[in-house]
């Protein structure tokens, strides 16, 4: 298989990359990224070389261009589209950004797709498109009968994206799944997120911001049980589905800050209650079944486990968010 990974510098795209390479070595990747801020070269660095069947391309997917030239070029047989703006308070700040990455982007992609054969496609989602939960209902879950009704603009694009997905289904037989995932932690993440800013400000005795009470609550996935999941929608997903994919590791973000500095021996004095921000979603909280019963996944990493080496990771990679600190990252 020849398989194109958009996003591949980002997050979750890097460790997909990490992940394929690893368990799927004969297939043939091309990794493709913008490299906008939150993409960092970096990362993927090892998985290059002359010898492997890995090339990097530089590119955004909203260039109809040269996304239709490289489709043809490389003859792929599926894409994964990982490819996104992403952080919510930047989309709050500039949403404009966000709807032409997620939105056009992705249909740049599904396009390309449909002329070159009807190629499988996987779009990354999220479970912010389905809004939020109440915090007094803990028996209240998403799962993929849940109307779609977003807080952010970020949430709105990629629900957006969502749509525009079934409807190539639906109108070209273009063969696309969805995955809406909870919220992902491990190595490799940007350090605008909430794991990884609060390990690396706790390692430099920095005040840990928290916004409004830290009471929200939030559904935490590691990245590799992410990857596992998409592999399985990938290869046995049926095309015009959506599969929810969760952690069952509900945890309030004030516990995971308490969590990060037990882990770190720092105090809790660090802890600094922010503003709120608007309209912040108050639970997320996924219901896997569908994946579980119908391509037999569950997570297999318990929080406890995965925050306890996620923390490892970062206290034991200075290197690689000390280069995105001081804008060196940009550099390579």
């Amino acid at each position: 298989m020849k398989l194109l990974i958009t996003g591949a510098a980002g997050f979750i795209g890097s460790n997909f990359s990490f992940y394929w390479r690893k368990n799927r070595p004969e297939d043939s990747l091309v990794l493709l990224d913008a490299l906008t801020y939150a993409g960092n070269l970096n990362t993927i660095l090892p998985l290059l070389g002359e010898n492997l069947p890995v090339k990097f391309v530089h590119m955004d997917i909203t260039d109809r261009e040269g996304i239709d030239a490289l489709f043809e070029r490389e003859g792929f047989d599926a894409v994964v589209n990982f490819a996104a703006e992403t952080h919510v308070d930047n989309s709050i700040t500039g949403p404009e950004v966000f709807l032409r990455s997620n939105i056009l982007g992705t249909q740049a992609l599904m396009e390309a797709c449909r002329k070159f054969g009807g190629l499988r496609f996987h779009q990354v989602s999220t479970d912010e498109v389905y809004g939020d939960l109440p915090l007094d209902r803990p028996d209240l879950f998403f799962t993929e009968e849940t109307p779609v009704q977003a807080s952010s603009p970020y949430a709105a694009s990629k629900a957006a994206a969502d749509l525009l997905a079934l409807a190539y289904f639906r109108t070209y037989n273009l063969p696309v799944t969805i995955s809406r995932c909870s919220n992902n932690y491990g190595p490799y993440q940007f350090p605008e997120k909430l794991i990884p800013l609060m390990i690396i400000r706790a390692l430099q005795d920095m005040p840990l911001p928290v916004y409004g009470t830290g009471l929200n609550v939030r559904d935490w996935l590691h990245v590799d049980d992410h990857c596992r999941a998409i592999e399985v929608i990938l290869m046995r997903g049926a095309p015009g589905e959506v599969y929810n994919i969760g952690g069952h590791n509900e945890r309030d973000c004030l516990t995971v800050v308490r969590t990060i500095l037990e882990h770190l021996n720092k105090p809790e004095s660090l802890i600094s209650f922010v503003e709120d921000r608007a309209g912040h979603d108050l639970r997320y909280a996924i219901d896997p079944a569908k994946i579980h019963n119908a391509l037999g996944w569950l997570p297999e990493i318990p929080f406890e486990h995965g925050i306890r080496q996620t923390v490892r990771w970062y206290v034991e990679k200075p290197g690689w968010w000390g280069a995105i600190l001081d804008g060196s990252y940009r550099e390579v």
